[in-house]
């Protein structure tokens, strides 16, 4: 490693001053023994090892043996409004995540206004009493003043708009209805809104036809914004309804993210070859990449369109049977004496673990160039998806290094550097000279997640440390949050030269 100017300064000082650690600094690249040096929130000097000897340090760690990264970007989350009720973050802080992207799915906190309770799926962000934000700027201040442990960037949800828009959710918005959405969304953007994010497969938004979605899209291009999706469906018309997101993409001149791209239902597996070769395609003519969470079972609320007896559903919460939270579908069923779907009618709403993909598919998918990490956890389940706790160790530790499915630093790159320039978060997700000191420090042999779907809150193995902006966040020697709580909201900035190539080298 070449020495900086920084590095050579003699007599300078940092607050932080990691030693002989195996830097991976998220560009893919391969690691390199370094020593790291913070100060003000801000990493100063990397440097190789005993080339920063002379700086006056308020605290030295001997990092051998271990390896340091940047923070890991959850970019599929439903942390909304639990950054702010539970500031501590302790699920995604404690497996090394430094900043989580919320709003995904078309569901967000803000901007809210509700009638009620919130529809679905809105409700897997909290009760009514959770949504405070009627205008963007609101969210944002309460983000700020809550102090999270971590980093918040925010989409704006198509669902919640239509929601305060809208008289009822199961027609096409008029003209005057989606002018309204879209000053909300204006000012959502000029507030620091990352972009739009829509859920075209759940109930209250699938009759919003493609030309809805279009329309309320076109401002996304003056802000430098980008769309994100759960597509209209992961079954069997899937192709088609990536088509739809390119088609959205294109039309508002905007980066499209694929969320949680995956081949759900038994039929559909084996088709990530497909699947992969039609996002493939599109990015030869615009700018596409998807996430994927390392687990073939998703999550969500309890959905009639979904039961099935092809594979195994785990209800995680039910209203009005609470009683039967943890237990398999076909099992409540067996002891109603009653089918799947009068069961699931009978405990919803409700929620549910759906295990619908096959190895082979997510192997391919979180492979792929083009992949970036979200766990989509869902915070507020009573028995909630392992992923919500392990998601990124997982990648470390099952994918990485037992399956070999990829080296240490493609994994990393996919939760850190690529995820950073996908999402514009500007000085963020590289181990740099002048980025935000959200860093990572842990053992690339122990590292793995201990989160099951029978006990799934569970912190991650192998995780020594956790910093956010400059400072310790979270001791894993103890396993506990210092209580330093340097979180804050991320606004949206302008998209470099390099996060646009970013896409187009996916």
């Amino acid at each position: 490693m070449s020495q900086s100017n920084s590095a050579s300064a003699s007599g300078a000082r940092c607050d932080i001053l990691i030693c002989n650690a195996l830097v991976i600094d998220g560009s893919g690249t391969d690691p390199v023994a370094a020593d790291v040096a913070v100060r003000d929130g801000r990493i100063v000097a990397v440097a190789a090892p005993g080339q920063l000897s002379g700086w006056q340090a308020g605290e030295v760690i001997d990092a051998t043996g271990r390896v340091l990264a940047p923070g890991f970007i959850d970019v599929h989350t439903h942390d909304d409004t639990n950054v702010i009720r539970t500031p501590e973050m302790f699920p995604k802080l404690s497996q090394g995540v430094t900043t989580v992207v919320v709003g995904n799915c078309g569901i967000s906190a803000a901007p809210v206004s509700l009638k009620g309770e919130p529809p679905d799926p809105m409700n897997l962000l909290g009760k009514s009493e959770a949504f405070h934000y009627p205008t963007f700027a609101s969210y944002v201040a309460a983000v700020n003043a809550a102090q999270p442990s971590i980093n918040v960037a925010a989409l704006v949800g198509h669902t919640a708009l239509r929601s305060n828009q809208m008289d009822r959710l199961d027609r096409a918005a008029s003209a005057d209805e989606i002018a309204a959405m879209r000053g909300q969304l204006r000012e959502a953007l000029e507030h620091g809104a990352l972009g739009l994010s829509t859920g075209l497969a759940y109930g209250n938004a699938i009759n919003a036809p493609t030309e809805e979605v279009l329309a309320l899209a076109e401002p996304l291009a003056e802000f430098g914004a980008m769309y994100a999706t759960h597509l209209r469906s992961e079954f069997a018309d899937i192709l088609n309804a990536m088509d739809e997101a390119f088609r959205i993409g294109k039309h508002s001149r905007v980066p499209v993210v694929i969320s949680h791209l995956k081949c759900a239902g038994v039929e559909n597996w084996g088709r990530s070859s497909e699947v992969l070769k039609a996002l493939e395609m599109a990015g030869k003519h615009q700018h596409v990449g998807c996430d994927c969470y390392p687990y073939t079972a998703s999550s969500s609320t309890l959905d009639l369109k979904q039961v099935t007896s092809d594979y195994d559903i785990q209800v995680t919460w039910s209203e009005p049977h609470p009683e039967q939270g943890g237990k398999m579908l076909k099992q409540i069923a067996a002891e109603w004496q009653v089918d799947l779907h009068t069961a699931a009618g009978r405990l919803m709403p409700a929620g549910a673990v759906y295990h619908c993909m096959s190895d082979d598919d997510v192997n391919r998918i979180l492979s792929h160039p083009a992949t970036v990490v979200g766990s989509d956890g869902l915070p507020n389940d009573p028995l909630p998806h392992p992923r919500l706790w392990g998601a990124f160790p997982r990648v470390l530790g099952y994918y990485s290094r037992e399956q070999k499915l990829f080296s240490l630093a493609v994994a990393v790159r996919k939760m850190t550097g690529l995820s950073a320039l996908r999402f514009g978060l500007h000085e963020r997700g590289f181990v740099r000279e002048g980025y935000w000191a959200d860093l990572v420090l842990f053992d690339a042999d122990t590292i793995r997640d201990a989160a099951s779907f029978t006990d799934p809150m569970q912190p991650a193995h192998g995780i020594d440390a956790v910093w956010v902006n400059g400072k310790l966040a979270y001791n894993g020697r103890d396993k506990k949050a210092t209580g330093q709580r340097a979180g804050r909201f991320l606004a949206r900035q302008a998209r470099e030269a390099e996060a646009v190539r970013a896409f187009a080298e996916a």
